[in-house]
């Protein structure tokens, strides 16, 4: 029976994730509700935190811990590895705005609004901004939130609001305006550290 020679396959390459897309208030500026943002692609911790943590690491210094609120992660890992070392994950209810992900370092702490990964490009860049002004913002994540979907009449998905969530958002203001009452423009260039976008 003749053999049958296939070609030699190239070796797989390992796939490398995509990079972690970030908005954060740079050295220097007011700490306000939130230190910056975070667009993850997708609701997969276990996939999306080890982008985060190597893009921050160098710049925060070593993150030991995550804290989440379950609302919106359907799966939330107790452990990641991710480059040289483990992050513990941890999730808290009522003390955790839903729209927020808690950082760990040493002795200090970075909240960051969580932009939900389905959200369009428009309503990102938005919120992205306004997390990472330079003054504030002066709003919760989950205000921020509410705000766009006010502005925009729809969820940051892009899907329509239902009446009741219509109803509940009428006359909210855009999540840059109230963010940052007084301020027309978008803050300085040095006020603002934009990653992966």
């Amino acid at each position: 029976m003749p053999a049958t020679l296939l070609p030699t396959l190239p070796h797989a390459e390992p796939v490398a994730a995509p990079a972690a897309r970030l908005a954060l208030k740079t050295d220097g500026t007011s700490r306000g509700l939130l230190d910056g943002s975070w667009w993850p692609w997708s609701r997969d911790l276990q996939s999306e935190l080890p982008a985060l943590t190597d893009v921050l690491d160098p710049l925060w210094g070593r993150i030991t811990r995550i804290a989440v609120n379950p609302e919106h992660w359907p799966v939330i890992p107790r452990k990641i590895p991710v480059s040289g070392h483990i992050v513990k994950v941890g999730w808290f209810t009522p003390e955790i705005d839903p729209h927020k992900l808690l950082l760990s370092y040493g002795t200090d702490r970075f909240d960051l609004l969580v932009v939900p990964p389905e959200t369009g490009a428009e309503s990102a860049a938005r919120l992205m901004a306004a997390a990472s002004e330079y003054e504030g913002p002066h709003l919760t994540a989950s205000a921020l939130i509410a705000a766009e979907e006010a502005r925009q009449g729809v969820s940051v998905a892009g899907h329509p609001l239902g009446p009741e969530e219509a109803w509940e958002y009428e006359g909210g203001a855009s999540a840059v305006s109230a963010a940052a009452p007084g301020r027309t423009g978008p803050p300085g260039p040095a006020s603002r550290l934009i990653i992966g976008m």
